[in-house]
């Protein structure tokens, strides 16, 4: 993994550095990680990486394509490394956990809007919004144990 990580990121025209490997298998473990997630999960391969400094790194993969860069509503930026395929996502209103749904049609963008009034759309974004497994397990045990007296 970590020859084609470091040709990914030569090829994105950047440098590999320790930061920037850290921080890409952080988000290979632990996709739609916020930066503090981030940060810590590479804290094991580098103690003595910076809040500041991981910013530093995520902004400068996304803006080199190898990062998306995800903010659902109520949610800080969250990012992953599932890049180019205008896929969705589903947030759990209970937890916060995020996964990705596939677009239906495939092709960017998979939505058709009724006007774009000029603008060309590469891109659909759209959250879906509900309760994960583990949350509805909860509430489901929640809802059926006995009222103690």
């Amino acid at each position: 993994m970590t020859i084609e990580l470091e040709t990914r990121i030569r090829s994105a025209g950047l440098r590999v550095t320790e930061q920037r490997m850290a921080v890409l298998r952080a988000l290979e473990t632990h996709p739609h990680a916020d930066a503090d997630e981030v940060r810590r999960l590479a804290l094991g391969e580098l103690p003595g990486l910076s809040l500041p400094a991981t910013y530093v790194v995520l902004n400068a993969l996304t803006e080199a394509g190898l990062l998306r860069r995800i903010e659902p509503a109520g949610s800080p930026a969250r990012y992953e490394r599932r890049v180019g395929d205008n896929h969705h996502h589903v947030v759990c209103t209970g937890c916060g956990a995020v996964d990705d749904v596939d677009c239906v049609h495939g092709a960017a963008p998979c939505l058709s809007p009724s006007s774009t009034s000029g603008f060309r759309v590469t891109t659909a974004e759209v959250t879906f919004w509900g309760l994960c497994p583990a949350c509805q397990a909860a509430e489901t045990t929640t809802t059926t144990e006995p009222e103690r007296t």
